[in-house]
């Protein structure tokens, strides 16, 4: 999970939701953002789009 950017992680994690993926991986992106404190950053950039 570490190679991935920030905004790549997001990405992904926005669309395994569309997609409704298996819940362990959307956790697994979902603990990343927190270990990358990404939680905030994402909450801002969905405020504005």
């Amino acid at each position: 999970m570490r190679q991935l950017s920030d905004e790549l992680l997001i990405e992904a994690y926005e669309k395994a939701l569309r997609l409704q993926l298996n819940d362990d991986f959307i956790l697994l992106m979902e603990e990343e953002i927190k270990k990358r404190s990404l939680q905030e950053k994402y909450i801002k950039q969905a405020i504005t789009l």
